[in-house]
This record gives C-alpha cells, structure tokens and sequence, in this order.
C-alpha cells in the first residue's frame, strides 16, 4: 500500500519491531488499522508474532488479533500456539491447535505439531501426547525430523523413556540435534548409563553434546565421570561448561573444587556470565564464604553487571546466607529498577533466618503494596518467620491468607512450618492436632519437626508415638533415633537409651557425620569431629585446648553433657566426646588464624548442641568476640556472651527440616 509517496507497511513493521511493551504495541495497531492494513495478513502476522513472542503480558492481545482477522493462516495459528505453549498456561496451546485443526484454511504443519508437542511436554501430560503423535502420523508428519525430536522430549517428560526410544529408532538419519535431545531425555528418566552409551555411539558429536552430558553427570553425582570429561576429552569449552562444572560442583557440596575452578576460569581470561557468577554465588551462600562472596560483588561492580536481576538476588542470597543482615538489606535497597518476586522473597527469608521477624512481615506488606503477588515461597518464608519470632497469630492469620486471599494450596512446606510454629510456643497437643487433619498425608518431615518439639520440651510419651509413624516412614533416618536416644537421655530414661542405640546398631544405622566449615583468608577449611589429624586440625586441637582452660579458669566452665552422648562411659569421656565437636575445631582455627577483630564466621551441617551453644557465648566474653553460626536451623550471633537467637527465642533451637527454604539462584 502506498501513501502519498511513503510505503506504509514496512514503516509499520519498522515501528512494531522497536516496540517494548503491550502500550506502545497498541499505538502501531492502531496506525496498522487507519492505513487499511489491518486486513493484510503479513502485517497482522508479524503483530501477533510480536505479542506471542517478543514481549510479556501480551498474549491475550495475541489471541484477540487472531479471534478477528478473518480466515487466519497456518503461521498466525503456530505463532499463538507456541507463545501458549511457552506460558504458565500451556493448555491454551492445546485449544487453539484445536481451532486450527477445525479451519479448514489452515491444515496443521510440522511447526504446529512440534510448539503443541511442547505445551504437552510442559503440561506433562502423557495422554495428550500420546492423540497428538496420532495425530502426527495422519498428516504423515511423525517421521518429520522437528516433529520426531520434539516428540521424543515430550515423551521423555512425561516419564516414557521406551516411546522416547522407540521415536528416535524410528527417525531417517537424525540429525546432531536429535541425537542430544534422546541423550537429554534419558537423562531426565534418570538413566546416566543410557545416555553415556548413546553419547558414545554419536557419529558426530558437538559442544552442546558433551555439556548435556556435563551437566547429566553432575546432577547424578558422578563427579568423577564428570571431571574426566570436562578435564580431558574435551578439548573445546564454553563458558556453559564451565558453569556447569562449578554450578556441579556447588550442588554435590564440593565447595573447595567450585572455587577453583571459577579462579581458574577467571586466570584464563573466561568474562563471567550469569549462570557461573549466581553459581559461584550459591557456593558462597551455602559455605559461608562471606570474604570470598565479598570479592565477587566488587567484580560485579566493576564488570558493570549489577543491572542484572538474577545476579543480585543470588548476591542479596549470599549476603543473608553468610550472616551480614546488613550487607543484605544494602544489596536489596540499591536493586535497580524495579524488585521481583524472588528479590522480595529472598529478603524475607534473609530477615527470617536471622530472627528478625517483625521486619521480614513487614517487607512482606511493601511487597503487596508495590503490587507484587507473593506466591507459595514467598509464604513459606513468612511462615517462618512467625515461627521463629514466636509470633502465633500472625501465622494462622497469613496460613488462611495463602489459601483464602491468593488462592495458593498449602504444600507440606507449609504444614511444616505451621506444626514448627505450635511446636516452638510449646502446644504440642495443638501442632498434633494440626497434623492429623491435614487434608493429605504427613510425611517424614513433619512428624520429624514435631519430633523435635518434643526434644525441646521434654514431652517423652509424645516422642514415642510420633517417632512410631516416623519408624514406618522412613525407618532408616538414624537422625530420628538419635533424637529419641537425647530425648531419653535428658529424662533420665537410660534403659530405653541403650535399646535405642541397639536397634540402630541391629539396623546398621549410623549417626550424620557433623562436620564445619570456617572462612580464613578467602580459603574454605572443614573439620570433622574424630576425624584423622593434619597440620590444619593440629593447629585447631592445640588451640582448643588453650580456650577450653580459659573458660574453666576465667569462665567457670563445665561442659554439658547430659543427653549429647551415651551415660555408661566415663565424665571424663563425655567431656572429651563434647569438646572436639566439629565447630569447637572451626572456632578454634578461626581464632589461631583470623585478625584480632574480625567476626568468626562458621557454617555447620547439624544442630548446635547446648555444649557448643554454651562454649561460644563464653567465648564471645572473655575473649572479646564477634561469632557468626549458622546450623541446620538458623543463625546464632554470639557477641558480648550473648546469642541473637536467645533474645529473639524463648527456646532454643529446633530439629527444623526447613532451613533450605527460598529459591535456587543455579
């Protein structure tokens, strides 16, 4: 069409492609249709592509445009197809593949067939799946190699590792992509051995080839197969498979080996990405590496990647993680533009493992008021902090919230937090109630949480008939037993001690080696409690056993030991069994290593016990010092001989099972 001398419609093409948002897409549609080219099926095409595809929040205008252009085509049909398939509600995807089925202007292609193939796979729904190959093979498009490829994902998806195979046998000649989407999905089946062999018997393989596999054999924890891959029978690397190898190494708690391999990257001159810069950084959130966590955020500061959202939320993470609430709360408030979700919610569980209740419901509320809608996370995060603030009402109330305002079905999270919440307050009976008229089954973990209640409040008939259901559940947890085994032991009740410990050893159950980790000079140092002696533990032994005279000279220390280890072996045993816990080693090395004035950070897998709890308060009086621990459970900061967790708690400490709450930055 031309107007005066100007063709109109690729000054309209030109205007869409510069649009950002729904606004300004609206303003062009409105120019398409004063020109007359609101009947052209290009224009329109690409409009829908535009709000499909392009931008967010659009694609209720995408399918308006598609509802009234007259006789639409099969590529305005697929367009809409595949921004549904791609969206939280993929099975929109199915209904519009449906209406084009019933147009007999626009038969189904091979593109139609592979973007309502994926709302399939999304929706898992293998029954779907399953009338859409049918339908494939009558159009004669099974065969096609997009449509083969994609159907042998959806299968995989959907947990049919046969069918998947039985596609791909069936494929003339795949090609290199077919071929990894099979390796793929004989991953997500969980079967390492099926996809190592077809890797292996690949014509051709390419880099994406090798990081599929990279990645198949971290998250399956083979480290070894992992390391000979990347190490030697790689010979070109991206910066994808460097991040999977440190985000690998992070999830199988290899701390030491992620961190070199990410200053091994950056000596060879690798520009950090956002996948290895939020894996490094879940690293340092789970190892407490605040120093080393420290230094990647001047880097990001200084390679001007502060304006990524991803990357902020894994440093705001990091921060809550390694115990500086402060550090946190700057990262949040210096966010550009504008907060997620996770941003949010990330906060509100920073604020939450720290025992600041009041201030995590209260940047719940700025949350709703900048019109973020939370979501079953977000809650869980409240949840805990009501419970760790004590603060009974507020939980109930924001428990139905979730369910009655937002519409948010509880998860056993939920139910977890709520039974962690009666169970601090001391209402046993309530958090007991609570559980058996949950609407679905309890699991481990929240008949555990209330095993741990009742450790705390010394109700012993109680323990016995939860750790009953436990016993059936999952009757291989030592971490029950052991509860139990001090549950009696502070009663007093050492005959059912030693029966306890019995079956253990009957069933071959042994206790969760505890160990700790302590940051020294941007350096990760473990210890664990028995453990065969180096130069590093020497040097921690030696230490111990000055600051252990100290506190019995200065502080009139004397070990706890009532319900820590077993009653027929000698005080002095029982002594030695609490002295040489795992985070009595860290501090130790901490306090030979570290800066007068520094703040002892240290990161530990279990529950503090009271001996420990004890031992680092005196520590933190007579020798002046800061100490920052974070257990299985939450933060203890001792300072002053004084514990943050006292002043917040009534109680103290809880066998919690959801400390790992929040979002994964990896």
């Amino acid at each position: 069409m031309v107007n005066g001398n100007i063709n109109v419609e690729p000054l309209c093409l030109s205007l869409l492609k510069q649009c950002k948002n729904l606004r300004s897409v609206k303003q062009v549609h409105t120019h398409i249709f004063k020109t007359g080219l609101d009947s052209d099926a290009f224009v329109v095409g690409n409009l829908i592509l535009h709000c499909a595809v392009l931008i967010s929040d659009a694609l209720h205008y995408a399918h308006s445009l598609l509802h009234h252009f007259p006789n639409p085509d099969a590529f305005m049909y697929n367009t809409l197809i595949r921004g549904f398939s791609d969206s939280d509600h993929p099975y929109h995807s199915l209904t519009t593949f449906i209406d084009m089925h019933r147009n007999s202007n626009s038969a189904p292609d091979s593109f139609s067939f592979a973007f309502v193939l994926k709302a399939a796979a999304n929706l898992r729904s293998y029954n779907t799946g399953i009338q859409l190959h049918s339908q494939a093979i009558l159009y004669g498009l099974n065969t096609h190699l997009y449509v083969g490829t994609t159907l042998v994902s959806m299968y995989a998806e959907c947990g049919w590792i046969s069918h998947a195979g039985k596609v791909f046998d069936e494929m003339f000649e795949p090609n290199i992509v077919a071929w990894n989407a099979m390796i793929t999905a004989y991953l997500r089946c969980g079967d390492v051995r099926g996809a190592e062999k077809l890797y292996k018997r690949m014509p051709v393989r390419d880099l994406i080839s090798s990081n599929i596999m990279l990645a198949g054999y971290m998250k399956f924890g083979e480290l070894q197969l992992a390391k000979k891959l990347f190490f030697h029978e790689m010979p070109l690397k991206d910066d994808v498979s460097w991040s999977t190898m440190i985000v690998g190494f992070s999830h199988n708690g290899c701390f030491d080996e992620a961190f070199d391999l990410f200053v091994e990257s950056q000596r060879l001159g690798l520009r950090s990405n956002e996948v290895s810069l939020t894996g490094i950084l879940s690293v340092c959130a789970q190892a407490g590496a605040f120093e080393f966590g420290k230094i990647l955020h001047g880097y990001i500061e200084k390679s001007g990647l502060v304006w990524i959202t991803s990357v902020n939320n894994a440093l705001l993470d990091t921060y809550s993680k390694c115990g500086n609430i402060n550090m946190a709360r700057l990262v949040f408030e210096r966010m550009p533009g504008k907060k997620s979700i996770v941003s949010w919610t990330t906060m509100v569980a920073g604020l939450a493992m720290q025992g600041y209740g009041d201030e995590a419901l209260k940047v719940f509320h700025q949350m709703e008021e900048s019109g973020i809608k939370p979501d079953g996370v977000t809650f869980i995060s409240v949840l805990y902090a009501c419970s760790h603030a004590g603060l009974i009402d507020h939980g109930n109330r924001y428990f139905y919230m979730m369910k009655n305002h937002y519409g948010i079905e509880p998860t056993f999270e939920h139910y977890g937090c709520m039974v962690d919440l009666y169970g601090r307050a001391g209402d046993l009976q309530k958090a007991y109630d609570f559980i058996t008229q949950m609407p679905i089954k309890p699991n481990a973990v929240i008949w555990r949480t209330l095993l741990g209640a009742c450790s705390i409040h010394g109700n012993v008939e109680l323990a016995e008939e939860v750790q009953e259901t436990l016993s059936e559940l999952d009757p291989n947890d030592s971490g029950d037993h052991v509860l139990l085994s001090n549950i009696y032991a502070v009663a007093g009740k050492w005959k059912d001690v030693f029966t306890v410990r019995k079956s253990m050893n009957s069933q071959r159950l042994t206790k969760t080696p505890g160990w700790s980790m302590i940051e020294v000079d941007k350096i990760m140092y473990s210890f664990v409690a028995g453990e065969k002696q180096n130069e590093v533990t020497k040097e921690a032994y030696k230490k111990l056993g000055e600051i252990m005279l100290r506190l019995r000279v200065d502080g009139g220390y004397v070990a706890e030991v009532n319900g820590s280890v077993l009653h027929d072996i000698e005080e002095e045993e029982k002594e030695d069994a609490v002295a040489t816990h795992s985070e009595k080693l860290a501090l130790a090395f901490g306090m030979s290593s570290l800066c007068d004035g520094g703040v002892i950070r240290i990161v530990k897998n279990l529950r503090v016990c009271k001996d420990c709890h004890t031992v680092m308060k005196l520590v933190s009086d007579i020798f002046r010092l800061e100490i920052v621990l974070r257990d299985r459970s939450r933060f203890h900061s001792f300072k002053d001989g004084c514990c943050s967790y006292e002043e917040h708690q009534v109680t103290v400490g809880i066998h919690s099972q959801f400390y790992t709450f929040g979002y994964h930055f990896i």
